[in-house]
């Protein structure tokens, strides 16, 4: 299982401790996100850095749609299915992602292919729903499990 991971906040005031913390998972900006592996190591820092990130479990169809969508090339060119069945294994993106999902792939095994997908904040009415605030609690920080889908079809 992977997660795909979404930062919600700025770093102004941001403790150096988290700030560093975000650096490592490439989330420099507002409405960036990563797909990171499902462990303990990546758990750790999401709890360190929960008051300014979302995160919920990746699906492929979601993956594939930020891949596809979102997913940039060094140079900033859009990926393609060609690029990855020539640096991969996978003969599409619908492949990669499946693969991605299943902790078999990460995002870095194409090379040249940029880690952070940089996406549009969320549209329509409810839009962030309050970003100092916990998920459970109608915020959107914190796990929001399987509802990531929601946010992130929202913001691509």
């Amino acid at each position: 299982m992977s997660w795909i991971v979404v930062r919600a906040r700025s770093n102004v005031g941001v403790e150096r401790t988290i700030r560093e913390t975000m650096s490592h998972l490439n989330l420099s900006k507002v409405n960036h996100a990563v797909i990171i592996p499902e462990n303990e190591q990546y758990r750790g820092m999401l709890q360190k850095a929960k008051d300014y990130v979302t995160w919920g479990n990746a699906d492929a169809e979601t993956v594939e749609a930020m891949l596809q969508e979102r997913g940039r090339m060094s140079g900033d060119s859009p990926l393609t299915d060609g690029i990855v069945s020539d640096a991969t294994s996978y003969k599409s993106i619908s492949d990669f992602a499946k693969a991605i999902v299943d902790n078999e792939a990460v995002v870095k095994d194409v090379p040249g292919l940029k880690r952070v997908f940089r996406l549009h904040p969320p549209r329509g009415a409810q839009g962030w729903g309050g970003i100092k605030r916990s998920y459970v609690v109608g915020g959107a920080l914190g796990s929001r499990g399987d509802d990531i889908k929601g946010l992130v079809e929202r913001m691509i």
